[in-house]
């Protein structure tokens, strides 16, 4: 497997908008020291100041298990983190997220996906030294400092290691937990219900009024925009 050269950025507007701009790049990994409109799901913003945490898009090869394809980026990236020693789980669609002292349940970073004719160009974001106050969030957002990790990689190093595994997304991996758990109340754009727990192939699935749905763990280009509450 060839290693999936990294490009070190300053400041950029969005690396995910870099990568989009620059096809003639090939397959590549950007990482931005800052980003000025950094992208979230839908039309959110992600913040992402100077030192606070890692800003990293990819472009990579379509693999065959699209349906999946962020979460099982998200679990990687869990798996990368391990040294760390901070307890990091999923939250559907494709959250990083970990528990506080207190059990208020946080988030640690996000990504995005764009499918493209040959290609699919992910975007994560991770808050590792801090992270926005954003007191209206159902689920706060917190940075892996504050939560007490030690041993974290320099960004550089951090970045080429989620590179790395991200060429391999079809090995099945393990992560600490997967947030919602059976019986908890989710809402997303098109609806609201209780979970009755994850599918094997990483759907959710959800008792609503109409009935029960499977929900995609997050989709690739257009992924919806969801949010949550217990």
């Amino acid at each position: 497997m060839v290693a999936v050269p990294l490009i070190h950025l300053g400041v950029v507007d969005s690396t995910q908008s870099f990568l989009v701009r620059h096809p003639e790049l090939g397959f590549c990994g950007v990482l931005a020291d800052a980003q000025t409109t950094g992208r979230g799901r839908g039309d959110n913003s992600w913040e992402s100041a100077p030192g606070a945490g890692l800003w990293l898009s990819a472009r990579l090869p379509i693999v065959p298990q699209a349906s999946v394809l962020l979460l099982s980026a998200m679990e990687a990236v869990a798996e990368i983190l391990v040294p760390c020693g901070v307890n990091l789980g999923i939250k559907w669609p494709n959250d990083l997220v970990a528990h506080r002292q207190d059990g208020v349940l946080v988030k640690i970073g996000g990504i995005i996906g764009e499918q493209k004719i040959d290609c699919v160009i992910l975007g994560l974001g991770l808050n590792i030294h801090s992270a926005p106050e954003m007191p209206e969030r159902a689920i706060p957002p917190a940075s892996l400092v504050s939560l007490g990790a030690a041993s974290i990689p320099s960004i550089v190093e951090l970045a080429q290691s989620i590179l790395s595994v991200w060429q391999d997304l079809e090995t099945p991996r393990q992560v600490v937990f997967r947030w919602p758990v059976h019986g908890d109340y989710i809402q997303w754009e098109e609806g609201s219900g209780v979970c009755q727990g994850w599918q094997d192939d990483g759907r959710l699935a959800v008792q609503t009024q109409s009935g029960m749905v499977l929900l995609a763990s997050g989709e690739v280009s257009g992924m919806m925009e969801a949010s949550s509450r217990s």
